[in-house]
């Protein structure tokens, strides 16, 4: 009853709103279905919670009424449906890895039939993704973070966060890696994280019956970063530095603690479904290890960890030039990559072809443990033992996946050269698909592997460390590979937090410092050479997302905020009619209004939302009207009858009506052309304004850190224009389209210098010595030549 009772209430405020909507005007016309499509649209939405009503308790029926589309309840339902999606890929993702090797040992009679059998579904399951991702969302392929860095920073990309994406993403996804090539899983799940943030958004704004924001969208899609990657990795700390460090150049702080919040539940519930399906006793991190605690390395060793952090930097680069190499040939106008594009399953099934013969364990996969898992492998370098002793021995527990690396012919340093050599360029060839695929995972296993091979020759040279007290310790290889798996994935994306990730995902906080220490000095090296595998990606494919301004790097656009606003904008003044707001709010959809002194001034006095408007539209005027009708009506019947009955004529009751529908229509004539009284409206005194010469970077950055949906445009005081989210789309894409991507590292600010001296020839500085420079300081500027 209370919702119908609202929803009647909604309905007479808007009469008088469509009361004379009829206009021979074209524009107009168009306006006008446009304000009806969308009151159609509201009321589809409140009856549609009138029908969730009906199915509901009175008690569910008062909390969806008053607790819909509340912020915990959208990252709850975002955190279990990530986690649950996780679970659910990683249980068919096992299937198919294990049929495939069932079948493999199931034919061990017959050398060529089990090579038939390697290689023939992998290729059925990548051309499946393949097809699949291009016929359901073709924005599914890839990892999906560049164009989510795009969107947070202000750039729009078509159709990349709809449900058909997120269908192709999941389902590819299952069956690319459930292929067995060297793809990632974690990165596409920031995408996917991202995708289900935006449509519980819009579900919510829906039953709700609000417009959606812009600006939360933003923050739910950084908040669904961090999810997705809590949800593979178990990571919940990790995962919200990871997606600031990628997703975002602003963060609010009160969002911080809503991205833990999902985080955390995320991960929670990704660990404990294994435990209740009975995989797992209880949760443990996602690789767990059993290092010493009492004496964890030799300070000695911090050098050893320094250079693999040098030698995980040049490779993290080298990861991102390769990349790099083959995204191009794919997107060149080249006879053969014209041929590919044409025949798209021609490449993926060609390239899977290569890796799965390659890894063929009785074939070449014999030197680089080519039967394994990418988890099993990890689990592998991660172990406590050191191979150069551990694999001369002839006893190996059922579970020891460390064998892999021993050959009868040659020593483990060759085997695990050849594994970190050829996965390397396999990851790198394997990650160009047009498949839902990342590359952190595959970088994290290429720094395990070079780390692990870093912690050997270490402990060949160090053979025993000598503690204080005479106790004699030996070096941990496993400790290296999970240093260089940091250090690795962290100079191929430009972040930090895979240090943090990492300690999440094993457990092991006794090698604090060389970790971090190796992941600072692989992301010095890979940041002096190459830009992220992200911001790479982002140049290629000429997305419209441009780089944050900074003192030292001159803005990549010439353009400002009097290019791009829009001067046609409805304002109100403090002199306007309830008419004059009447038609504003029929004919105009924003959801706030400039409020100006008069229409002679334009000095901008602040500015009112549309529902204070409405508000204000049905209080002091409908109601009003509605009141006077009413106390007409009884008096113009009285005072009708008394006429008549003077002169000695009947009046019959139908006259009488029709006199009192004509002195109402006149008295709400009367009341509409009545100068509105704002002093029952709030007005937002403090409105965000722009001067015209302000740079489009600043703007962006602004409106990213302060999560705007427009600003005011003025001049001295005088209000010239108004400039949207909308606006700022069209330019970043124009100014991509024309000067291209360019972007800066993350660390900028670390290397530069701060002696050197700061460019002032900005568009802003050229302004403002023009003013300064000219006969009275308070003077308008004279116009720029066009």
């Amino acid at each position: 009853m209370a919702a119908e009772a609202g929803d009647k209430g909604v309905q007479q405020c808007e009469q008088p709103l469509m009361s004379g909507c009829k206009t021979d005007d074209p524009e107009d016309e168009g306006q006008l279905k446009r304000v009806i499509t969308e009151q159609k649209q509201s009321q589809a939405s409140s009856k549609f919670r009138q029908t969730m009503c009906r199915f509901l308790s009175p008690r569910w029926e008062k909390f969806m009424m008053l607790h819909a589309g509340e912020d915990w309840i959208i990252l709850t339902l975002l955190a279990i449906l990530t986690a649950f999606a996780s679970w659910a890929m990683e249980f068919a993702i096992e299937f198919f890895l294990h049929t495939t090797l069932w079948l493999y040992e199931l034919a061990h009679h017959n050398l060529f039939l089990q090579y038939l059998i390697w290689v023939s579904i992998p290729i059925l399951l990548i051309c499946f993704a393949a097809g699949f991702t291009y016929l359901v969302g073709p924005q599914a392929a890839g990892s999906g973070i560049p164009e989510i860095k795009t969107i947070v920073k202000g750039g729009m990309v078509k159709d990349h966060l709809s449900l058909n994406t997120l269908v192709a993403k999941i389902v590819g996804l299952t069956c690319a890696l459930g292929s067995g090539m060297p793809l990632g899983k974690e990165s596409p799940f920031v995408h996917i994280g991202g995708v289900c943030a935006t449509q519980l958004n819009r579900l919510a704004a829906y039953i709700g019956g609000v417009k959606e924001r812009e600006s939360l969208n933003a923050e739910l899609l950084v908040i669904g970063s961090a999810v997705g990657i809590a949800a593979c990795f178990g990571s919940p700390v990790g995962g919200l530095l990871y997606s600031i460090e990628v997703a975002s150049s602003f963060l609010m702080v009160r969002n911080y603690w809503k991205g833990l919040f999902a985080a955390s539940i995320s991960a929670f519930i990704f660990r404990i479904l294994p435990v209740w399906s009975g995989h797992y006793e209880t949760i443990t991190p996602l690789f767990d290890t059993h290092y010493r605690l009492e004496f964890p390395y030799e300070l000695s060793e911090i050098l050893s960890f320094c250079i693999l952090g040098a030698l995980s930097g040049l490779a993290g680069a080298f990861f991102v030039f390769m990349n790099s190499v083959m995204v191009r040939f794919i997107r060149s106008p080249t006879r053969l990559s014209q041929f590919l594009a044409k025949t798209r399953l021609l490449y993926p099934a060609l390239v899977t072809l290569v890796i799965a013969s390659l890894t063929f364990p009785p074939g070449f996969g014999q030197f680089m443990a080519g039967q394994l898992t990418q988890r099993e492998t990890l689990l592998a370098f991660f172990d406590n033992y050191t191979w150069s002793t551990h694999l001369t021995g002839d006893h190996f527990e059922h579970e020891d996946h460390s064998v892999a690396w021993k050959h009868p012919y040659v020593s483990v340093f060759v085997t695990l050269t050849i594994s970190v050599v050829m996965k390397f360029f396999m990851s790198a060839v394997a990650i160009s698909m047009p498949v839902p695929c990342g590359a952190f995972v595959p970088a994290f296993v290429i720094g395990a592997g070079l780390g692990r091979l870093v912690g050997e020759v270490t402990a060949v040279v160090l053979p025993e460390a000598i503690h204080a007290n005479h106790t004699i310790f030996h070096v941990v290889p496993g400790s290296y590979a999970v240093a260089g798996a940091a250090a690795m994935s962290g100079a191929a994306t430009h972040t930090i937090s895979t240090a943090m990730i990492v300690f999440e995902l094993t457990g092991q906080i006794g090698y604090l410092f060389p970790t971090i220490f190796s992941v600072i000095v692989a992301n010095v090296v890979a940041q002096s050479l190459q830009p992220s595998l992200y911001e790479s990606l982002i140049q290629i494919k000429r997305l419209p997302c441009l780089p944050d301004l900074s003192w030292d790097h001159p803005p990549t656009t010439n353009l400002q905020v009097k290019d791009i606003m829009a001067t046609d904008m409805k304002h109100l003044n403090l002199n306007c009619t309830y008419r004059d707001l009447h038609n504003i709010l029929l004919t105009d959809n924003l959801d706030t209004f400039p409020l100006v002194k008069s229409a002679e001034s334009m000095l901008l006095v602040g500015s009112i939302e549309r529902a204070q408007l409405e508000l204000l539209l049905c209080q002091d005027s409908t109601h009003k009207k509605k009141r006077g009708s009413q106390d007409s009506h009884v008096s113009l019947k009285s005072q009708a009858s008394s006429d008549a009955s003077a002169v000695g004529i009947e009046v019959d009751a139908d006259e009488k009506d029709t006199l009192t529908t004509k002195a109402t229509v006149a008295l709400e004539e009367q009341q509409m052309d009545a100068q509105v009284n704002f002093n029952n409206c709030k007005i937002d005194p403090a409105s965000i304004q722009l001067v015209e010469y302000t740079s489009l970077q600043k703007v962006i950055s602004i409106f990213s850190l302060m999560g705007l949906e427009q600003a005011y445009v003025t001049n001295t005081g005088k209000l010239t224009g108004v400039v949207s989210r909308q606006e700022v789309y069209k330019a970043i894409e124009r100014t991509v389209k024309v000067h291209g991507t360019t972007t800066h590292p993350p660390m900028t600010s670390f290397r530069d210098s701060r002696s050197t001296s700061r460019a002032t020839a900005t568009a802003e500085a050229t302004e403002l010595e023009r003013l300064l420079g000219s006969e009275s300081s308070l003077s308008l500027p004279p116009e720029p030549d066009k």
